[in-house]
């Protein structure tokens, strides 16, 4: 483990200036001997006395404790209020003739008066003996009593006493922008109630999770605080301290590449999860695409170079039923094939689709199963609107 280098190198250079002021000071002092270069001297004086004031007020700011705000986020406040809702999720998998230990993180939720603690399905998928241990080390058995696979959401039910459970507060991710500070804690290889902190690198991003079978998890949030496993199942904090997402995935042999299933998933989908143990509202469109580009656009002969183009349309299928096309031919783009000639999706609802992940992102935040929606296409150079009555997905993956 590597220790931490002492911040001391900014101190000693400014004192290295305060002493050449100084020196300065002297020369300019003994130097000016002359009458006749006395106000000019006496000028550089003053300045040079100004310029050393300056720098001795730095020296004390430099020296003064910080409160722990960091880019707008004061770590230290929301630490104090927020680490008491935040729990190690614990259990074992069985694999064969071998068991291991699963591990893994979650935080206190209230909805109608209960308390509830929100995780990721691929924390608890398969695991029994599930235990929840509390921050005063308290621990007790809990069950999964909802999850989705498709979203990487579970919700277990705790046997423990009022006094253990800290809910915190889920607001809308709608509202977050690339930039804003959030602050990520969880308990990574075990070490529980860690805290790092980091920006929004990015919006609207789709990751693949193998729990969710062909379907990708959209509308994910990617940001810079280091997150490790451990981490999966904690929340992800606002500036606020509020939650804005739930910490679920981190690129291998990465730094700062971390991702968070948004709050508005937990919001929307938390009623069900816990009355009914499912969410089955997931909108199904029946199509396979890839990103639209300039080299693709020169192979179909249009100067489109955004959307989401079409290359494969579900047999009976919504997409199919509206009567969306898909791919006839095969080309190949720097060594990678695909199936162009398709529909060309540049818009849903008005809303401009400048790819595949924008494609799922809308519909994962604004769009239901049954729901009837307008998306403008490009076909054969030309632009039509086709309204989409979207499907259902097949039963998620469950606890």
């Amino acid at each position: 483990m590597q220790t931490s280098r002492r911040q001391g190198a900014p101190y000693f250079g400014i004192l290295v200036i305060a002493v050449a002021v100084t020196f300065l000071l002297t020369f300019a002092f003994v130097s000016e001997s002359t009458a006749g270069r006395a106000a000019s001297s006496q000028a550089l004086i003053d300045s040079l006395q100004t310029q050393n004031a300056q720098l001795q007020s730095q020296i004390a700011a430099l020296s003064q404790p910080t409160n722990g705000t960091i880019m707008g986020l004061d770590s230290v406040k929301i630490y104090q209020a927020d680490s008491a809702g935040i729990v190690t999720v614990q259990g074992t998998e069985s694999s064969g003739l071998a068991n291991s230990t699963i591990l893994g993180s979650g935080f206190v939720v209230n909805f109608s008066g209960a308390y509830y603690i929100v995780t990721n399905y691929h924390v608890v998928a398969g695991v029994s003996g599930i235990t929840v241990t509390f921050q005063d080390g308290d621990a007790y058995p809990a069950t999964t009593i909802g999850s989705d696979g498709y979203s990487d959401l579970a919700v277990l039910k705790v046997n423990a006493p009022a006094y253990e459970f800290h809910p915190l507060q889920v607001v809308s991710s709608a509202l977050l922008g690339v930039g804003q500070p959030v602050a990520a804690i969880g308990n990574p290889f075990g070490l529980s109630g860690s805290m790092t902190i980091g920006i929004v690198s990015q919006l609207g991003r789709t990751i693949s999770e193998t729990l969710a079978g062909n379907y990708a998890i959209a509308d994910v949030i990617q940001f810079s605080a280091a997150i490790n496993p451990g981490n999966s199942g904690g929340p992800l904090l606002n500036a606020n301290g509020a939650v804005v997402g739930i910490a679920t995935a981190t690129e291998v042999s990465s730094q700062g590449v971390g991702f968070a299933i948004p709050s508005d998933a937990i919001l929307q989908e938390l009623p069900s999860l816990i009355t009914t143990g499912s969410f089955d509202l997931h909108p199904l469109m029946g199509i396979s695409s890839v990103d639209m580009n300039y080299q693709l656009a020169q192979l179909q002969g249009t100067n489109v170079t955004y959307g989401a183009l079409i290359e494969n349309v579900t047999s009976g299928g919504p997409a199919a039923q509206a009567g969306l096309r898909g791919g006839t031919q095969q080309a190949t783009v720097d060594g990678t094939s695909y199936l162009i000639g398709g529909d060309i999706i540049v818009a849903v609802n008005g809303t401009k689709i400048i790819n595949t992940d924008a494609l799922s992102s809308y519909l994962a935040e604004h769009a239901l199963a049954g729901q009837t929606i307008s998306v403008k296409i490009i076909r054969g150079g030309q632009a039509m609107t086709i309204d989409l009555v979207l499907g259902t997905r097949p039963p998620a993956p469950s606890a």
